[in-house]
């Protein structure tokens, strides 16, 4: 029900923007985000902006991430700055209604 592109390989130091909508109007939306999975290790939140505006960002891409969209319109996007290689990872975007609803994942590669 979420399509998420923008993934890609990028140098350190590079920028990329994912982007994720929904195939179909979700209704009501808590929240959109981004979560990621690197291999072997547990999927975390990277950032995520409340129907109100509100944002929340993980400490390790603060600063250097920023999400966007429209709620209403279930659309969210994810600016990434001065990648690392530790960025690298699957990145999932979310959806929170009465539930999670979650889109297929792009691969996100940061090379050093």
């Amino acid at each position: 029900q979420l399509q998420a592109c923008g993934g890609g390989l990028a140098q350190a130091g590079g920028s990329l923007r994912l982007s994720c909508a929904a195939s179909r109007r979700i209704f009501p939306v808590n929240y959109m985000g981004w979560y990621r999975q690197a291999p072997g290790k547990q999927r975390e939140l990277v950032a995520r902006i409340t129907s109100g505006g509100t944002t929340e960002y993980a400490e390790s891409v603060k600063g250097r991430f920023t999400i966007s969209g429209d709620n209403t319109i279930n659309t969210v996007y994810l600016q990434m700055n001065s990648l690392k290689p530790d960025d690298t990872a699957v990145y999932y975007c979310n959806l929170r209604t009465w539930g999670d609803v979650w889109g297929q994942g792009t691969l996100v590669t940061v090379s050093s």
